[in-house]
């Protein structure tokens, strides 16, 4: 039960680690000469970023992005935390269902912010706005965290949905 227990602790942060880079880090959409994501645009030759504002045509897609994203990476946080309560507050025999509810809503929100990049990034990258061309570019592996953070935080929500409290 206690390797159990690691495993799940070890997964659960590492599905938090990933939401916080995919959030952060600066590697959605990559060219040869920039990197860009939904905070700022960067021109990697020159070393200037630019950040996305509300002059750009599809900011209020980027806004919701960024806000799912951070909800993602806070639910999960919250879910760590439910957790660790849970742990030493729940009886023996019941089920950690508060801690999968919030990780699965941290899951539903990962997944609305990397479907609506998915879908919105050609209008999104079009923009005149931006100081070079980024439309000739392809997902870097930011994104693809974001998606496998889904992926860690389903399962992970799945896990505590079955898990019970044993001695």
């Amino acid at each position: 039960m206690l390797i159990l227990l690691a495993f799940i602790i070890v997964f659960h942060i590492t599905s938090a680690a990933l939401l916080f880079i995919s959030t952060i880090d600066n590697a959605w959409w990559v060219g040869d000469n920039f990197s860009t994501d939904v905070w700022r645009m960067c021109a990697t030759n020159t070393s200037t970023c630019m950040a996305i504002t509300d002059q750009f045509r599809e900011y209020q897609s980027v806004q919701a992005v960024q806000a799912t994203m951070i909800l993602s990476t806070i639910f999960c946080c919250v879910a760590f935390l439910v957790f660790i309560l849970q742990l030493f507050r729940l009886k023996q025999g019941e089920r950690f269902v508060l801690t999968s509810i919030i990780q699965l809503l941290s899951c539903l929100c990962v997944m609305i912010a990397a479907s609506i990049y998915t879908d919105r990034h050609e209008e999104l990258h079009k923009s005149h706005e931006y100081s070079i061309e980024v439309s000739k570019g392809r997902y870097g592996y930011s994104f693809v965290l974001a998606w496998i953070a889904f992926a860690f935080t389903l399962i992970s929500g799945v896990m505590y949905l079955v898990l019970r409290k044993r001695k």
